[in-house]
């Protein structure tokens, strides 16, 4: 049975009474609204340690004023019982004051693969992933911690971070999780109803075709770029941005692509009805096989 821990010296204590009996710590960072593709990467934490930890913290610093940090799914029972389920010994409920102690006036700004993309639409948001990471790593001090691929660019942005501040643990990429019509699971889909969903069902959609587009040999990075951009819009989308990187610096390709179906990774973030869409996949990889 998960422990549930509130209190910080309590989460302490089981750390160091583990730490003290040779186990190793996994832990997965979540903000709550667990679904299936939170639970996967539990799971494969699961296997990778003695004792898994899951914290749940809904970080305000990564919202910005207009966004929807009062209207983000809660349900701390629920989520407890997933992450139980899922293999946790531990959930965490962090408080405010604890991740961000009174007087709290620090803050990282990332940069390198913390530029573009993301940063272009949400310009707080790495500076607020960064802090609140660097916090969580710093006080649990696993071992290794799992983040999804989903949130492709801010999976290397904690790795980047990880590296510089050498903050010790073992960051490790966990598989984006699809539901069955194809859409990315994301704790925000609630909100779509079936209209907005099967037009949300674009986003997969486009790229597939971006990589049957590169499997039929097409290497013209700006030409499958358009055809993502047209599939989206030709729907209704408004379209933040679509485009093939590269899958280890995020830099845009320079000329035509190799062959080489890893090294590029299609990006889409979109918005529909009001909800922000993020998906990704390597040209080798699309959503339906």
């Amino acid at each position: 049975m998960a422990l549930s821990v509130v209190e910080l010296d309590e989460l302490h204590q089981q750390l160091d009474l583990w730490r003290e009996q040779g186990l190793s710590i996994g832990f997965v960072p979540t903000m709550g609204g667990l679904h299936e593709g939170h639970c996967s990467l539990m799971r494969q934490a699961q296997s990778l340690c003695d004792r898994l930890v899951v914290s749940i913290f809904v970080n305000p610093t990564q919202f910005a004023p207009h966004e929807d940090l009062e209207d983000y799914p809660r349900d701390a029972q629920g989520d407890h019982n997933k992450s139980e389920a899922a293999g946790a010994d531990l959930v965490w409920l962090a408080q405010h004051q604890d991740i961000y102690p009174p007087n709290w006036s620090t803050t990282i700004v990332p940069q390198g693969v913390g530029l573009g993309l993301e940063t272009d639409h949400r310009p707080h948001f790495f500076t607020g992933v960064a802090t609140v990471v660097a916090r969580l790593l710093t006080l649990v001090r696993p071992d290794v911690a799992v983040f999804g691929e989903k949130d492709y660019q801010q999976l290397l942005v904690v790795r980047q971070l990880n590296d510089d501040l050498r903050l010790g643990a073992k960051i490790v990429g966990g598989r984006l999780i699809r539901d069955g019509d194809g859409l990315a699971l994301s704790s925000r889909n609630v909100y779509l109803g079936p209209e907005a969903r099967e037009q949300a069902r674009t986003v997969p959609k486009a790229l597939q075709l971006m990589c049957e587009a590169y499997a039929s040999g097409e290497r013209d990075p700006s030409t499958l770029n358009a055809l993502g951009e047209v599939t989206l819009s030709d729907q209704g989308l408004s379209i933040d941005y679509c485009r093939i990187v590269s899958s280890t610096n995020l830099e845009a390709p320079m000329d035509l692509l190799d062959d080489s179906p890893q090294s590029w990774r299609a990006l889409i973030a979109a918005r529909c009805h009001g909800i922000r869409l993020l998906d990704n996949c390597a040209l080798d990889d699309p959503p339906w096989r």
